[in-house]
């Protein structure tokens, strides 16, 4: 079950680089026209490598505390990320233009970076994070 968290977690962070990787070169870390707070973004992503080496760690030194403290890591992870999740909702469903009558739709949200987030990635990312979450508090429960 350990190694099984391990692989959901090194999938989620895979979408979750390409995700971020995406929001940068789009210009979200200058903030502006982005929906997703900076300091949102980065706390989820710091504290979601963090977890991931702790656990590292306790797969190495198999100590309990290691596990508690990843699931610890993990729970300010996936309160971020759904924070995320809803802010990016509400960007996707957003019209990206102008409405019939020529009054504009919502001009900030069409130009919102993580407008450009492919939609089976983020769900992917979130699936694979709720994964790794039960994995992590299985593991933790029987360490």
């Amino acid at each position: 079950m350990t190694i099984a968290a391990l692989v959901t977690w090194l999938i989620t962070a895979a979408g979750g680089f390409y995700m971020l990787g995406t929001w940068i070169t789009r210009g979200g870390a200058r903030g502006g026209t982005s929906r997703l707070p900076v300091p949102v973004v980065f706390g989820h992503f710091a504290l979601a490598a963090a977890g991931l080496v702790v656990w590292i760690i306790y797969l190495l030194a198999d100590a309990q505390a290691l596990a508690w403290t990843a699931l610890v890591l993990l729970v300010p992870v996936a309160l971020l990320g759904f924070v995320m999740f809803f802010r990016w909702l509400a960007v996707t469903r957003a019209p990206a233009v102008r409405t019939a009558g020529g009054a504009p739709g919502s001009a900030q949200a069409a130009k919102a970076p993580e407008r450009a987030f492919p939609v089976p990635v983020v769900l992917g990312h979130g699936l694979f994070a709720v994964a790794t979450l039960l994995l992590v508090i299985l593991a933790a429960l029987q360490a």
